[in-house]
């Protein structure tokens, strides 16, 4: 039970937030891509803003795959991906994210004739940017898109060699199912030979045997999604022994019907089980909501307590690919926050 007078939604508001899982371009609102498409005279079969808003409406993971990766197209120089890439940042800001670790899919973009140097720059630009103008620190993650083929990974890895520097990490990503971890297990291995920290999609749409491969074949450093591990006993207790974070994204799980009532997520369950869950937007500009609407559909979905919402808060900083210096200093700015907002 919460204190008389506290009210959490303008405490979630508040709340210092790590984002760990979201897809730079899963954040192209409507207005961008028609105004994107105008600037680079991209012909779209959207002619209205009505158009694409509609289109934006889906059910299933490949639906909105398709949509996502036609709504690409209109990316096509630096200035586009430092465009795109500020404005989630400054909406991150505002949602009092201090830290996001960023995906974006170089396949997506080199298969279709742009620079991996034109996205790296662009992305980087506004990253270095932000940093600068709001504080708000970020990584980027490289993520392979499994429905392609393991040469074209290991093609990408090659291309990213020069800039090593700029990417913290590897992660895998697109459709899940018929597309196991073992797929890559060789890529994955190379990547951290050369230093990468690994995530990889599992879970998802995919059985919890996918969780196990990715966590053993894969060795990956955090498990992105993760929502069928539950379907497994020994699996959920090995997570939760092991202390992996699961970036689960709830208005996501939701579009996508991985769960049909948010009502149903499975997070508290996640919580229970000794999880560390953390709370993520995923594709933000298809899913409906940002970081505080995640953190609010859930609340008023599962009546989550304060003390969970500071656990998912926590445990996002804690799994976040931090120096342990900069970890410390945003768990104080965490403490700080819940010690102002302390009960009479």
């Amino acid at each position: 039970m919460q204190p008389a007078g506290f009210n959490i939604e303008d405490y979630i508001a508040g709340l210092p937030k790590a984002e760990l899982h979201l897809h730079i371009e899963g954040t192209l609102e409507p207005e961008m891509m028609l105004a994107l498409a105008e600037r680079n005279g991209v012909a779209l079969p959207y002619r209205t803003l009505d158009e694409v808003r509609a289109a934006y409406q889906f059910d299933c993971l490949q639906d909105f795959l398709d949509v996502y990766y036609a709504g690409m197209s209109v990316l096509q120089t630096e200035q586009d991906f430092h465009d795109l890439t500020f404005a989630y940042l400054q909406r991150a800001h505002t949602d009092n994210v201090i830290h996001c670790e960023i995906f974006f899919d170089p396949q997506g973009h080199t298969d279709r004739g742009i620079a991996f140097e034109t996205v790296l720059n662009g992305i980087c630009s506004a990253l270095d940017r932000a940093a600068t103008e709001l504080g708000l620190t970020s990584h980027l993650i490289m993520c392979f898109l499994r429905h392609l083929s393991e040469k074209a990974a290991f093609d990408t890895l090659e291309q990213a060699r020069p800039h090593r520097d700029r990417i913290i990490g590897v992660g895998l990503d697109s459709s899940e199912l018929g597309h196991p971890p073992a797929k890559f297990r060789r890529v994955f291995a190379e990547a951290g030979r050369q230093g990468y920290r690994l995530v990889a999609h599992c879970g998802e749409e995919g059985p919890a045997d996918y969780v196990r491969d990715g966590m053993d074949l894969l060795n990956i450093d955090r498990i992105d999604h993760g929502n069928r591990a539950l379907d497994d006993s020994d699996l959920t207790a090995r997570i939760a022994r092991d202390g992996i974070a699961l970036t689960v994204c709830p208005l996501s799980n939701l579009r996508l019907q991985v769960v049909t009532d948010m009502q149903q997520h499975p997070i508290r369950r996640m919580l229970d089980a000794g999880l560390k869950a953390t709370v993520n937007s995923d594709d933000p500009a298809y899913f409906g909501g940002y970081m505080t609407e995640n953190y609010l559909a859930l609340s008023r979905a599962l009546h989550l307590t304060r003390s969970e919402i500071d656990q998912l808060a926590q445990n996002a900083i804690e799994a976040a690919f931090l120096s342990d210096e900069l970890r410390e200093t945003f768990l104080l700015l965490l403490d700080r926050y819940r010690s102002s907002h302390r009960p009479d």
